[in-house]
């Protein structure tokens, strides 16, 4: 199913925040493309991460993609905005548990841990699953 899909990086994220850009509209979806627009200028992480966390909580998009040389400093970024439920994955199963026990709304990959099949299978990964609910709901409600 297509969604609509922020996705934002810093500079150290630029080059894989734009594959996977590239990857997400072949796919078929609707890329909200936040920025950085390279990897030369440096930019600062929190704008970026709270640009997509704002997208998201908004509803201006469904989910949330967001990218820095670890995926840690954007990923705490992005969970400061009410509503963003942001995780900082690093292979296929965190992604799954990610979306499946925390209803995760927006994934966080470090450029400078993955390699760009596992940051694709990661964000496949998210994208598929789906959240299980039942004993997991009352947790995600304890979040906000």
């Amino acid at each position: 199913m297509p969604y609509a899909i922020a996705i934002a990086s810093d500079h150290a994220g630029y080059a894989l925040k734009a594959q996977l850009a590239d990857d997400l509209r072949a796919a078929g979806h609707d890329v909200i493309d936040l920025g950085a627009n390279d990897a030369t200028t440096s930019v600062d992480y929190p704008d970026f991460g709270r640009a997509c966390g704002e997208a998201v909580a908004s509803g201006r998009a469904r989910f949330g993609v967001v990218v820095c040389g670890s995926g840690i400093g954007i990923s705490i970024a992005a969970n400061r905005v009410p509503g963003a439920r942001c995780a900082l994955v690093h292979d296929n199963l965190s992604a799954r548990l990610a979306r499946r026990h925390n209803d995760a709304n927006i994934i966080a990959l470090g450029a400078r841990l993955l390699g760009i099949e596992t940051a694709r299978d990661a964000l496949a990964a998210f994208l598929a699953t789906p959240f299980e609910g039942g004993r997991h709901a009352a947790r995600v409600l304890k979040l906000a």
